[in-house]
């Protein structure tokens, strides 16, 4: 897990641009596969902030992410699955989702999306829905500062650790950010921006303290590929689900569990969309039309036995062969009458993990060591 999670530097993220000798072998696999026609292409309609150049940068980021294997898989049919994966789950978290669109709305009325591919269209014919992704750089209604009690875990007791871990930054009037849906994923909340700020920069105050950089840089891609590629404990990294890491045991097998594109749409967003039986969700429906169409795109074949719906799935249940533990708890066990004076590995988010080098003397810092103040008051003691 921690491969898949390392990171390049800034500097050479920065360095990225199309068709640069020096960018890093991921990097070079999907400019292969998606050149800035293609992208443009795909998404006409893109907030201008979705830049190609963004998207590339945003993936140099992960290498692991269209990465290369030393095991015999097929590293470009991977990639070009991925790419159609991720692609279609852009079109419903960020796609403008309006049937009579067309190329000459946009051009007259939406100056931040009139990307130049706009006047090579039918003028007056509606764009397909599947190629009106990244419309949104935020969530619908926010706008930066905004703080009216969103997507927030910030006041003490709101959360038993993550208003402490993941401390809200606050605007000129004292109040708690919102952390509103950003970017190709809409990363929200402030559970997630820390763990995605300490990923790239092992500080979760980067980004709790600058929200809108997960919107305004290549960060709007760089969030959506550190989402795929980072367990969604108990449930595994999408990419596992793709790339054949996962291979489905009896447990798995039992609960409607195999890879493929549904079950990455379990892993999204499965307690709202998946597993209540009978037809699937529209949110699912508009999920696996656009997986067909940019697969189509990009020249991937869908085998006729792959899940692409999950609304007969029932989970990453104990036992499933892709079920993860990532993340570290106080053990409230008892050994030889005593308390254990530790921590374990739990199927839950927590603010320490595997995933981080050194967190587990941190849990345990915290748990038996530790100490909060909030305005000058202890409101936390974990040493007595």
């Amino acid at each position: 897990m921690r491969d898949a999670l390392r990171v390049l530097p800034d500097a050479d993220v920065d360095a990225v641009v199309p068709g640069r000798a020096a960018n890093p072998s991921n990097v070079k696999r999907v400019e292969s596969i998606v050149n800035e026609q293609k992208f443009d292409q795909l998404f006409p309609v893109r907030d201008t902030k979705y830049s190609y150049v963004n998207f590339l940068r945003g993936i140099a980021k992960f290498p692991a992410y269209c990465g290369d294997y030393t095991d015999g898989r097929d590293a470009l049919a991977i990639c070009r699955k991925l790419l159609a994966t991720s692609f279609a789950h852009f079109t419903q978290e960020t796609g403008a989702n309006w049937p009579s669109l067309t190329p000459a709305q946009v051009r007259s009325g939406y100056p931040t999306h009139n990307n130049a591919v706009l006047t090579k269209m039918p003028q007056d014919t509606p764009i397909p829905f599947w190629q009106q992704a990244l419309w949104f750089l935020r969530e619908s209604g926010y706008q930066e500062g905004s703080a009216v009690g969103a997507y927030q875990q910030c006041i003490p007791g709101s959360h038993a650790t993550n208003w402490v871990f993941y401390p809200c930054a606050q605007n000129a009037s004292g109040k708690y950010l919102d952390y509103f849906g950003r970017g190709a994923k809409q990363l929200s909340w402030n559970y997630n921006f820390g763990p995605f700020s300490a990923a790239l920069y092992g500080d979760p105050n980067v980004l709790l303290d600058d929200p809108g950089r997960v919107a305004d840089t290549w960060l709007n891609f760089a969030s959506a590929v550190w989402f795929a590629v980072t367990p969604q404990t108990p449930k595994p990294p999408m990419t596992w689900a793709i790339d054949g890491t996962w291979k489905p045991n009896a447990v798995d097998l039992g609960n409607n569990m195999k890879p493929g594109f549904g079950a990455t749409v379990f892993i999204i967003n499965g307690g709202i969309e998946c597993g209540k039986g009978g037809a699937e969700q529209p949110q699912v429906t508009n999920r696996i039309n656009a997986y067909k169409e940019m697969a189509r795109e990009l020249g991937v074949t869908i085998p006729p036995d792959e899940p692409l719906g999950c609304a007969n799935m029932r989970g990453f249940n104990e036992g499933s062969a892709g079920a993860v533990k990532a993340y570290l708890d106080k053990d409230y066990s008892w050994a030889n009458g005593k308390p254990v004076t530790g921590c374990k590995v739990v199927d839950y988010q927590m603010p320490f993990s595997l995933i981080q080098a050194g967190d587990y003397k941190a849990c345990t810092d915290y748990f038996f060591r530790g100490k909060v103040e909030y305005n000058g008051q202890v409101v936390i003691d974990n040493t007595k």
